[in-house]
């Protein structure tokens, strides 16, 4: 009698990148298990209760009707309802329990940047490893972009302690490409690039994370938007303080790892350091206001956060969102 059951493929060479990777105990594994002693316990059922998740999943089942308001998704207006009472109306639907969640990373050269203990690539990683345990823990799928001068590695959306050690081994297999490859000049960060491929690869309606310290070339915020338009976006956006305000150091060289670019500046001259101290806030109300404008919300990471402290800010953050009903994007600032 023939068997009309298919087998699973025996692995390729073609299918065989899409299994995860049998990672072996090493610094993946150590950097998960004190994110799980020192963080991930204290914040266990923070982002996802027993009866509402903040995150949200796809849903089906009609719960509620409600008025429109900015930045909800418009293919969720009833047209029915709508002419019936003269003022647009959306559905809103019971939220699933099991949702997708993107981490769209930001590896390039510019985060390996730190004055302090960590740089930037270390809150990274720190924070997507968090985030990714929690989710899979209850039963939720995380996937990954990975960016460094081009995209290097897409990684599926699957759950399980495994693939979390996989997402960590990407990372840090990057950060080591990146340290013994001599960083000379390669150009600066196309974001841009990065958020179209993601809008191509998710197929689903998912939760996306782009982390990254917006250190790019200009063009980013329509693909930003354009990706809000069918997923749930937050921007993860890193940042050392040194980038904000400098010291009085003297004079000092500075280098751009992506472009190469180095002189020579006076940090002693209190007039450059107010001009600085200028041109940054200037750039920080821009960033935010471009941010703001594509609909995203925005958890700002600095290289002296407590991981912890931080992302109990991100899920304030997101139940003040909830509570509003998605009213307006919101920043989650230190």
């Amino acid at each position: 009698m023939k068997n009309w059951w298919r087998r699973k493929p025996p692995p390729t060479a073609a299918n065989d990148a899409r299994l995860p990777v049998d990672v072996p105990a090493g610094a993946a594994e150590r950097l998960l298990q004190r994110l799980e002693w020192t963080v991930i316990r204290r914040l266990d059922g923070l982002l996802q209760g027993n009866y509402r998740t903040l995150m949200r999943g796809a849903g089906l089942d009609l719960a509620d009707l409600r008025e429109y308001q900015h930045h909800d998704d418009v293919r969720h207006i009833d047209w029915n309802v709508t002419a019936r009472v003269g003022t647009p109306h959306v559905r809103v639907f019971t939220e699933d329990r099991e949702m997708s969640a993107w981490f769209v990373l930001d590896l390039s050269h510019s985060i390996d940047f730190g004055s302090g203990v960590k740089a930037k690539r270390e809150i990274s990683i720190g924070f997507v490893g968090v985030l990714s345990r929690l989710l899979t823990r209850h039963g939720n799928r995380v996937g990954a972009l990975v960016y460094g001068s081009d995209i290097e590695a897409v990684i599926p959306p699957r759950s399980g302690r495994r693939h979390v050690l996989h997402l960590l081994h990407s990372m840090q297999r990057r950060a080591d490409k990146g340290e013994a490859v001599d960083q000379k000049a390669q150009g600066m960060t196309r974001l841009s690039d990065l958020l179209r491929s993601a809008a191509g690869m998710m197929p689903r309606r998912s939760t996306v994370f782009v982390v990254s310290d917006f250190l790019t070339e200009p063009g980013w915020e329509k693909p930003l938007a354009q990706l809000t338009q069918r997923h749930e976006v937050t921007a993860v956006r890193l940042f050392d303080p040194l980038e904000r305000e400098l010291p009085d150091l003297g004079l000092v060289p500075l280098r751009d790892v992506e472009t190469g670019e180095q002189l020579w500046v006076d940090t002693h001259d209190p007039g450059f350091r107010k001009r600085f101290a200028r041109i940054a806030a200037e750039r920080e109300a821009a960033l935010r206001e471009s941010l703001a404008k594509a609909g995203v919300d925005t958890l700002e990471l600095s290289t002296h956060d407590d991981l912890a402290v931080a992302i109990m800010r991100f899920a304030d953050l997101r139940k003040r969102r909830v509570r509003a009903g998605g009213a307006s994007p919101k920043t989650a600032a230190a």
